[in-house]
């Protein structure tokens, strides 16, 4: 397999539907690139699995998109950025890029008052993988966290401007809005397809942060640093992989991605086993 080739694909995985987020901004920074993306919606949410089965769900992502030969694995899935980006760092000869430190380092960068809030699956938030980090970076920061687990549910289903997603989110998010933040990192993948909600429960004077946006700038650069930017004067080709219920992925994507799908392949669930 030749990782080296600069017309390689883009590989990008994610529990379901919330790594179209991702792919959004790969096309709108690479539009050039060629993207393989695969969504394991069979076995979504990730966020609510123990950390054994995540890491090995991850393993079976990365080594489906590893036939495919991409020459970069992106995580777009923050669950699995928590857990499982070191084992897969060091199974996989790719590179792999998840979506923890991209984030927080947007985060500081755009804080003012060092009152940083997070919102992720129940994974993200118990492993504290954002927190963590961003208190390493910078002693001085505040950082509060709150798990929103139905947002999963509520993206998968394409609710995005539902009246019950507006209850849900000003459930979840009162007590983030007393805290005085001014930075709220999406830690999941899915929520920036609900952004237009959370920003307006939460208000315009606390800044969304994409990890999605930040990883793609770290994958540009990583790509164009290792001259392996896809330099071709077309437009790239993206395909689409699921494990399950293509045909509503299909309905989702399209109407997330503003653009029509020719085609979303079904992996049986059998394959992506037999890939551990």
């Amino acid at each position: 397999m030749n990782f080296m080739n600069n017309t390689n694909p883009i590989g990008i995985f994610d529990s379901g539907v919330g790594g179209l987020t991702v792919v959004k901004k790969i096309t709108t920074l690479l539009p050039n690139e060629n993207i393989v993306y695969f969504g394991d919606t069979a076995r979504v949410p990730y966020g609510t699995k123990s950390n054994e089965t995540v890491i090995e769900y991850a393993i079976q992502d990365a080594k489906f998109l590893q036939t495919k030969n991409v020459k970069i694995i992106i995580v777009a899935c923050n669950t699995v950025s928590s857990i499982a980006l070191d084992v897969l760092r060091e199974k996989f000869d790719i590179p792999v890029i998840g979506m923890i430190e991209p984030g927080s380092k947007l985060a500081l960068k755009k804080t003012k008052n060092n009152r940083i809030g997070i919102i992720g699956t129940n994974a993200t938030v118990n492993n504290k993988a954002y927190s963590s980090f961003l208190l390493k970076e910078n002693k001085n920061i505040e950082v509060f966290e709150k798990a929103c687990p139905l947002f999963v549910p509520l993206a998968e289903e394409g609710l995005i401007n539902h009246p019950a997603t507006k209850l849900i989110a000003e459930e979840y998010l009162s007590d983030l809005k007393e805290l005085n933040i001014d930075t709220l990192i999406l830690g999941c993948t899915h929520y920036p397809i609900l952004a237009s909600t959370i920003q307006e429960v939460m208000g315009n004077n606390v800044e969304l942060i994409d990890s999605g946006t930040a990883a793609g700038i770290i994958v540009k650069n990583y790509l164009e640093g290792r001259g392996l930017l896809n330099n071709s004067n077309n437009l790239g080709t993206s395909e689409f992989f699921v494990s399950d219920l293509p045909k509503r992925f299909k309905e989702i994507a399209e109407r997330f991605l503003g653009r029509s799908l020719k085609h979303v392949h079904k992996i049986d669930l059998e394959t992506i086993h037999n890939l551990l």
